[in-house]
């Protein structure tokens, strides 16, 4: 197995912007034209990282680190959950406080691991597609293409399952017209970046996948932590 300098801090860093988006999602904000949940100010970067893992190391390590954000952000919702049912200690008068903040987490984990589990896979799934059929030119085309199809469906499902019945319909469609265009807009932005830090790592690593003979079920050993290299050809090298 080859090991990879930047993975495990990619990984980290992909992890941490799930959670963090998670909690800070419990406030809706208003930015003029915008109306969305907090974490959307932070969320777009996890497609960014997901764009980086999937062109540089390929679906298959993809995969495992969109499990692994998965499996952190439901640990959290257990224990805010547990600890929100707790009795609390005397003299410690803030419960109400964290159960309108924090209480409203675990729906809204539900919602975004939902969307996130749809939408980062559609995400990676699209962008290690069109990886092979342009034989990697192009990297704008799928950056932007295969995030205009994951934004979207996690937004539409995060939005109406952490949401629907607690908020108007006209927030909650603002909310999903605002999040999309936010993000959306923000990966485009953010393309040169992109570009500058997949060639780095590429340079760096030594490495480029091209998912040629990837089994894509993203159930596919997500339980395997040993990443075996006969199911994705490499170059580069």
């Amino acid at each position: 197995m080859k090991e990879y300098r930047f993975f495990t801090l990619v990984t980290a860093l992909f992890v941490a912007v799930v959670i963090i988006s998670n909690i800070a999602s419990a406030k809706w904000v208003n930015l003029g034209l915008f109306t969305f949940d907090g974490g959307t100010i932070l969320f777009p970067l996890s497609y960014i990282f997901g764009d980086i893992l999937t062109e540089v190391y390929g679906y298959r390590r993809s995969r495992q680190v969109i499990w692994t954000g998965f499996g952190c952000a439901l640990l959290m919702a257990i224990v805010l959950a547990i600890v929100g049912a707790l009795p609390p200690a005397q003299g410690w008068e803030n419960q109400e406080a964290y159960d309108k903040i924090l209480g409203t987490t675990p729906r809204i984990v539900i919602g975004s691991l939902v969307a996130y589990f749809l939408g980062e896979f559609s995400n990676s799934f699209i962008l290690a597609k069109m990886k092979v059929f342009t034989r990697g030119r192009w990297l704008f085309t799928r950056t932007i293409g295969s995030t205009v199809v994951g934004e979207g469906v996690d937004t539409v499902f995060f939005i109406l399952i952490a949401f629907a019945g607690t908020l108007p319909v006209e927030t909650l469609l603002a909310g999903v017209i605002s999040n999309y265009v936010f993000k959306v807009g923000f990966e485009i932005v953010v393309t040169p970046v992109t570009y500058a830090i997949v060639n780095y790592l590429k340079r760096t690593e030594r490495t480029d996948v091209y998912d040629d003979h990837t089994n894509f079920n993203p159930f596919a050993q997500f339980w395997a932590f040993r990443m075996r290299s006969p199911e994705y050809s490499e170059q580069g090298k």
